[in-house]
C-alpha cells in the first residue's frame, strides 16, 4: 500500500493492506436510510436494534422513510435520539431510498432494511473501514432467520433468532474470490441494499439510485460505485439478522429474468448478458476516442476498423468542430474544411458514431480507448487488449505506435474506475493529514500504475497497422473472426456454467454434510446420555443388591439368633 494526497492507496480491491484496527478515534458521521411500506413491528426492532449500538450516539442520524403505509408507520419510543420519519408517496424503494439520500448529512450512508436487525457492534464494524480510506463500501454478514418476530427485542440476538440461514450468495463469492481481493471481475456485485454502508463522497460521484429499474437496483448502483473508484469490502463481524427470507430466496430465476432484463442495458461487465452482436446498448463496454480533424481517409479507415472489430459492443466519439462547420455549397472541392464535411456526411447518421465539439464519455463505460486517427486496428486488437486489461487488472494499457526523434505516439486504452479511483486518492480537496506524501499535482498514469497498474505493449504484437494512403479495404474477413470469438466465448461460458454447478453441488453437499454433522453431533449427545443413564442405572442396581445383601443377611442372622 501507498500513500499520496492524503489517502492510502490499495491495488486493486485488495482492501488487506487498509487493515482498520479495533482502536480507532470515530469522527465520521453516519447516515442510515431505511425505506419501510408496513411491517411496524419489525420496523420497532430494527430501531431498537439501532438504539444499542456501540458507535457514538451523537454521530448517528436514522432517516426512516415511509413508501405510502396505509395507516402511516410511526416511530416507536425505543429509537435512536437523531431519528426522523419522513414520506415518499413515490412507490419503489429506489424512490425510497432517493428521498432518504436526500435528508442525509451523514460523511457515511448506511443502507438498511426495514426488516434487517443489526447486532451491537455492527455500525462500529463498519465505520472502522470507513475511517480507514475514504472510497470504501462495506457490506455486512446478513442471517436469515426464520424465528417468530417478538414483541420487543431480545436481550440475546443470537439466542432468540438462531438457527438461521447465512447468505449463502455473497458467502460463496466471498469466498472463491479470497474474500474480494483476488482481482475479481465484478466486486460491485456484493453492493446489497440490505446492511451495506458507502462513502457519501462515493454516492455524490456515482448519482443516486435509478428508479426506472423495477429490479437489480442495488446491483446497478454498485456498479456505478466501483465506475466512481470505490473498493468493496466485505465485514464478517458486522452480523445481522433478515427477519425471514428474502424476495431473492423464495423467487431467484423469476426474480433474475425480471432484472437482468434492465441491467443488460447498464451493466456492460455483464457479458453473458450481451451475446446479441447487433443490438446497442444504453452503457457501452467501450467508447473510442478519434479526433476527426485529421483528414477524412484516415479517420475512415480508423473509424471503419473499429466498427468492424469483434467487439460490436462499442461507439466511437469522433472530436471536431461540427457545429461551427460552415460548408462552401458553391465550390465545395475548393473548400478548406472538406475534409470535416465528409467525416460529418459520412458518420452522422450512424448509430455507434457520435460526434461531439468536445470529450464526453459516459462515467458508467467501463473501457475508454484514445486512438489517434490514421491506425488501424486488425478485428482482434481491440478484444485482445480488454483481455489483457481485463486478466491482470490493468488500469492503463498504452499500445505503442510508433516513435521518433519528434517523439512517441501511442494508444491508450483506460480503465475508467481505475482512473476515478487515481483521482480520488490525489484529490487535493482532502486533508492530507500529517504527512501529505507526494505532490497532488503528481502525473495521474503514475497514480493509475499504483493503484491499478500501467502496462505498455506494441504495435505490431496487437495488428495495429498505419494507414498509408489510398482507398480503404473493405473489412472483409472480420464476420469469420466474430464468430470465433464469439465461439470461444460461449465455451467459457459454458465452462463457467458447468463450474457454477459444481459449486452449487459442493456447496449443496456441504449442507448435507453439515447437517449430517449436525444429527452426528445430536446422536451422540443422546448416546452420552443414554450412557450415563445406564451407568446410573448400573450403580442404582449395585446399591439395589448391596441393600438386598444387606438385608438379607441382617434377616438370616436374626432367624440364627432366633
Amino acid at each position: 500500500m501507498t500513500t499520496g494526497g492524503g489517502h492510502p492507496r490499495v491495488r486493486g480491491n485488495d482492501y488487506r493492506p487498509l487493515a482498520p484496527g479495533e482502536r480507532f478515534t470515530p469522527r465520521l458521521t453516519v447516515s442510515v436510510v431505511i425505506p419501510a411500506y408496513g411491517g411496524q413491528d419489525k420496523l420497532d426492532l430494527v430501531l431498537a436494534a439501532l438504539a444499542r449500538q456501540t458507535y457514538p450516539a451523537e454521530l448517528v442520524e436514522v432517516i426512516v422513510v415511509d413508501n405510502g403505509t396505509e395507516p402511516p408507520l410511526r416511530l416507536p419510543a425505543t429509537r435512536p435520539a437523531a431519528t426522523r420519519l419522513i414520506v415518499c408517496p413515490v412507490p419503489g424503494r429506489a424512490a425510497a431510498r432517493n428521498a432518504g439520500l436526500a435528508e442525509a448529512t451523514g460523511d457515511v450512508i448506511h443502507w438498511l432494511d426495514s426488516d434487517v436487525v443489526l447486532t451491537p457492534g455492527a455500525i462500529e464494524a463498519h465505520m472502522r473501514w470507513h475511517h480507514a480510506a475514504p472510497y470504501l463500501v462495506v457490506t455486512g454478514w446478513i442471517r436469515f432467520t426464520g424465528a417468530d418476530v417478538p414483541a420487543e427485542l431480545p436481550d440475546d440476538l443470537e439466542k432468540a433468532f438462531e438457527p438461521a440461514e447465512p447468505h449463502s450468495w455473497i458467502v460463496d463469492l466471498v469466498e472463491r474470490t479470497d474474500g474480494l481481493t483476488d482481482n475479481p471481475q465484478r466486486p460491485f456485485s456484493l453492493h446489497v441494499g440490505g446492511a451495506t454502508s458507502v462513502s457519501a463522497r462515493l454516492v455524490e460521484a456515482a448519482g443516486p439510485m435509478d428508479d426506472e429499474l423495477i429490479l437489480g437496483q442495488d446491483t446497478e448502483m454498485g456498479y456505478r460505485l466501483w465506475q466512481a473508484g470505490a473498493v468493496f469490502v466485505p465485514e464478517p463481524s458486522a452480523r445481522a439478522y433478515h427477519l425471514g427470507p428474502t424476495m431473492r430466496m423464495r423467487d431467484k430465476q423469476p426474480i433474475d429474468r425480471v432484472s437482468h432484463a434492465f441491467v443488460a442495458d447498464r451493466i456492460p461487465a455483464y457479458r453473458w448478458l450481451r451475446g446479441h452482436p447487433g443490438r446497442r446498448w444504453k452503457v457501452p463496454y467501450v467508447t473510442v476516442v478519434v479526433d476527426g480533424t485529421t483528414g477524412y481517409d484516415g479517420v475512415r479507415a480508423t473509424v471503419d476498423a473499429l466498427l468492424a472489430c469483434t467487439i460490436p459492443d462499442l461507439d466511437v466519439l469522433l472530436l471536431g468542430p461540427w457545429d461551427a462547420l460552415d460548408r462552401d455549397r458553391r465550390a465545395p472541392l475548393k473548400d478548406p474544411h472538406l475534409d470535416l464535411a465528409l467525416v460529418q456526411g459520412h458518420y452522422r447518421h450512424d448509430g455507434r458514431v457520435r460526434l461531439a465539439g468536445a470529450e464526453d464519455v459516459d462515467p458508467a463505460v467501463p473501457f475508454v480507448l484514445r486512438l489517434p486517427a490514421g491506425w488501424i486496428p486488425g478485428e482482434d486488437s481491440l478484444a485482445r487488449l480488454l483481455d489483457l486489461a481485463r486478466d491482470e487488472g490493468l488500469g492503463l494499457v498504452n499500445v505503442l505506435l510508433d516513435e521518433s526523434s519528434e517523439g512517441v505516439v501511442a494508444a491508450r486504452l483506460e480503465r475508467a474506475s481505475a482512473f476515478a479511483r487515481a483521482r480520488v486518492v490525489v484529490d487535493p480537496d482532502e486533508d492530507p493529514g500529517e504527512d501529505p506524501g507526494e505532490d497532488p499535482g503528481e502525473d495521474l498514469d503514475d497514480v493509475v500504475d499504483a493503484v491499478s497498474g500501467v502496462s505498455w505493449v506494441e504495435a505490431e504484437t496487437y495488428d495495429f497497422t498505419a494507414f498509408s494512403g489510398g482507398p480503404v479495404a473493405p473489412a472483409l474477413g472480420r464476420r469469420g473472426a466474430y464468430r470465433a470469438r464469439v465461439e470461444a466465448q460461449a465455451e467459457a461460458a459454458r465452462l463457467a456454467k458447468e463450474a457454477e454447478r459444481l459449486r452449487a453441488q459442493v456447496a449443496k453437499w456441504r449442507e448435507e454434510a453439515g447437517r449430517w454433522r449436525k444429527s452426528t453431533v445430536e446422536l451422540r449427545r443422546e448416546v452420552g446420555t443414554l450412557r450415563r443413564q445406564l451407568a446410573a442405572a448400573g450403580r442404582a442396581q449395585q446399591s439395589l443388591r448391596t441393600l438386598m445383601s444387606t438385608t438379607m443377611k441382617r434377616a438370616l442372622r436374626k432367624r440364627l439368633r432366633d
